[in-house]
């Protein structure tokens, strides 16, 4: 008989749970009564709060990502191909992931400690009681609102990452906005663009569930709490990294 390891077991286990969970996410999620009004309000909150922090960090990796390229590309006599190399790294890859990441960080931490809070002060179970559906509620509204807001942060990314990969051009030669840009944008294809838009859905899809499902099963009381906010990090960074690996392999194939 083939030994498994428990930590695989445990792996194992946990990974159809979460497929189980996302199952019933589909199931239920657009059937009526929907909470548009909590979806919104989630909205809010994943999007609009976290643009600070993003947009921070964007304008910092397109500013760092130009300057530390530079050197490279003047050693090679090519520094007039910057601006498409940064614009190409940034919609293609780095704005994405970094984006996600961070959403992960923030968003997924704090759906996890919510529910996880929610669950072991019983008020999940006290909303079954009283007739409203805590899974339509509370995962199908926070889900959906990361699935939407995720793709939206990603543009705005790109664009504060641009203007900063913008500026760390003009820190060593004058180039004009308008010529800058369309040196980014001349040598971007839609292969490019969209394939890197779409898996931003199921980034945002990751955090989502991953975060609910932490929080939504937490146990061990308070402490529990804890571990359910850092597991959905780790979940979500994880899956975020294994769904980009795929994504990359799906629109390799599609490249002329």
């Amino acid at each position: 008989m083939l030994y498994v390891p428990d930590n695989v077991k445990s792996f194992l286990t946990e990974l159809g749970e979460i497929a189980r969970f996302s199952t019933r996410f589909f199931r239920e999620g657009f059937l009526p009564r929907f909470e548009w009004e909590e979806f919104f309000r989630q909205c809010y909150v994943v999007g609009y709060r976290s643009l600070p922090l993003v947009g921070l960090t964007a304008f910092i990796i397109g500013l760092v990502l130009t300057m530390q390229l530079r050197p490279t590309m003047v050693y090679y006599g090519v520094e007039v191909q910057i601006p498409a190399m940064v614009g190409i790294a940034i919609v293609r890859e780095v704005g994405p992931i970094l984006t996600a990441l961070i959403f992960a960080g923030k968003i997924g931490s704090s759906i996890g400690a919510e529910l996880g809070s929610m669950k072991v002060t019983e008020q999940i179970d006290a909303m079954e009681v009283s007739g409203t559906n805590p899974f339509k509620y509370l995962v199908v509204t926070r889900t959906l609102a990361t699935m939407l807001m995720l793709p939206v942060l990603v543009i705005l990314s790109d664009t504060i990452s641009l203007f900063g990969a913008y500026l760390g051009v003009n820190l060593y030669e004058t180039l004009t906005y308008p010529l800058f840009f369309k040196k980014v944008f001349d040598n971007l294809t839609y292969i490019d663009i969209i394939p890197a838009f779409i898996k931003t859905f199921f980034f945002g899809f990751a955090v989502g569930i991953i975060g609910c499902y932490k929080g939504y099963y937490c146990e061990k009381g308070t402490e529990g709490v804890g571990i359910s906010a850092n597991s959905s990090v780790v979940a979500s960074s994880v899956a975020i990294f294994i769904l980009d690996l795929i994504a990359v392999q799906i629109s390799d194939m599609f490249q002329p």
